[in-house]
């Protein structure tokens, strides 16, 4: 079930391979979560010393899981995946320029994931042709539509 989605990053990138990685979360950050206030729409990845991190996710904190604890909603949260998959991913984004950018944030087996993508930016013209082929597809949906209604 997806919590929050970056639409922007598949306009802005040609998304190459997807993973799936879990999150290092403190305890007001999973209730707010499930309460949906969260947003990864500015969020990007980053890598350190050999880990990968999330950096810009905003969290608003609920007032009532939060009182203990001061929270701050756009700290740098750990990303958690499998040590061949993170040597891959650091190869790709170092020789291959290739980034890596948040797709969504959804549950799988009641667990908070997020989905990270593999990428490569998109110049303007590449948003334009975009453009012009949904336009297209839209343009020829509504031709077949009336020509199965005149039939």
């Amino acid at each position: 079930m997806t919590i929050a989605l970056n639409k922007k990053a598949l306009h802005d990138y040609f998304i190459e391979e997807k993973y799936e990685a879990g999150l290092v979360l403190e305890g007001w950050e999973v209730k707010a979560i499930r309460a949906r206030r969260v947003q990864i729409a500015e969020a990007y990845v980053l890598i350190k010393k050999g880990e990968i991190w999330l950096l810009g996710m905003h969290i608003t904190p609920l007032a009532a899981a939060s009182t203990h604890v001061t929270p701050d909603p756009t700290r740098t949260r750990k990303l958690l995946l499998r040590e061949n998959e993170v040597m891959r991913l650091i190869g790709k984004v170092e020789r291959a320029g290739f980034t890596l950018i948040p797709l969504d944030l959804h549950y799988a087996r009641g667990r908070v994931k997020v989905e990270i993508a593999l990428a490569r930016g998109k110049k303007q013209y590449d948003k334009r042709e975009d453009a012009k082929e949904k336009d297209w597809a839209r343009e020829k949906q509504r031709l077949m539509r009336g020509k199965n209604r005149l039939s």
